[in-house]
């Protein structure tokens, strides 16, 4: 099959499938700021503040800002590595925001997994490929001793590893290894959906290549559902169905990448995009350079009103005073602006 067929096919499964495997509602996450001899609560910063999308199942969804906007924070919030402060989180019509942990780990645990920035970091260097696979399957009770070694041995080829390396640690492997070990993980327990903060950030861009590539075509064998978290908008928008543009804690545009890319309309969007390099060719227009002024606030003492407010170049009185709804400005293309 051709590479434009696979990918006619792909648009088209997705396209057809409206079942929402994910809805997020007003998402919050603020840490306490604790001072004193008393170590009372002053204040809180608000990292994460009032996130809506929904994920359709077999998309990939792109999140993607400056750093210390909270997308980073969102992806563990979502798969409750943090407690969310308030909020919904919908996982295949259950609300995973408001259950224990024993609730968790019986119903979505294994169905949603993660992987992380870091490949260095998020691996046990006291355990070996064979160890580091086997314990999430160990951990939820499932296989056999002999379905486990079965099962390890169908995750090595599907990240593209020799499984004669089964018995060697983590700090053997060079840093796109042990991000193909992390993906390996990740599949152990079968989930319907992976969350992927900056998995490729760490790494040199031929291996982000590869490991994008892998990510897609486990994707289409697996009907893999995606969060992909990063602060590159080229890498976002190769593996991306739909980008949510984040600032200060909260979505400023949600939409199709193509809608997106080629025509943002979000003040604090057409900034980023502006800054991507675009080589010149003969008859068009460069997209000029937009430089926002100042530094990004503190999430601790957000600006009233719109956040962006402070660095917008066409902010006017109301985005000082009014908070912007998120809404549809056109067909599934979302704004968060009082321009519009």
């Amino acid at each position: 099959m051709n590479g434009t067929t696979s990918e006619l096919l792909k648009h088209s499964k997705k396209n057809n499938d409206s079942e929402y495997i994910l809805e997020v509602k007003d998402l919050k996450k603020y840490f306490p700021i604790k001072a004193g001899f008393l170590q009372r609560t002053v204040g809180s910063i608000k990292a994460v503040d009032g996130l809506t999308f929904k994920v359709k199942k077999g998309e990939t969804i792109g999140l993607v800002g400056e750093s210390g906007c909270g997308k980073s924070t969102a992806g563990r919030t979502l798969i409750r590595l943090y407690e969310p402060t308030s909020g919904d989180i919908i996982f295949k019509g259950k609300n995973i925001s408001k259950m224990n942990d024993g609730e968790l780990r019986r119903t979505v645990r294994k169905d949603i997994q993660m992987v992380f920035q870091d490949p260095y970091a998020s691996l046990n260097p006291r355990k070996t490929l064979k160890s580091i696979l086997s314990e999430p399957m160990i951990t939820h009770n499932l296989y056999s001793h002999k379905e486990r070694k079965e099962k390890i041995q169908d995750l090595l080829d599907k990240v593209g590893f020799n499984p004669l390396f089964i018995n060697r640690y983590p700090h053997e492997f060079s840093g796109g290894q042990r991000q193909r070990i992390g993906i390996a993980r990740a599949l152990a327990l079968n989930p319907d959906m992976i969350i992927a903060d900056e998995p490729v950030s760490a790494l040199d861009v031929s291996i982000q290549a590869q490991i994008i590539n892998l990510m897609e075509d486990l994707q289409d064998e697996l009907d893999l559902t995606y969060v992909f978290i990063s602060h590159d908008l080229s890498v976002v928008r190769h593996i991306s169905d739909r980008v949510g543009v984040m600032y200060l804690g909260k979505i400023m545009e949600f939409a199709g990448k193509k809608d997106l890319y080629e025509e943002p309309l979000h003040p604090y969007t057409q900034a980023l995009m502006s800054a991507v390099p675009v080589p010149k060719k003969k008859g068009v227009q460069v997209r000029e350079r937009i430089i926002l002024k100042g530094d990004l606030p503190s999430p601790a003492n957000p600006p009233q009103g719109c956040v962006f407010h402070t660095r917008c170049p066409v902010a006017t009185q109301m985005c000082s005073e009014q908070v912007p709804d998120f809404k549809e400005i056109r067909k599934e293309h979302f704004v968060a602006c009082h321009l519009y």
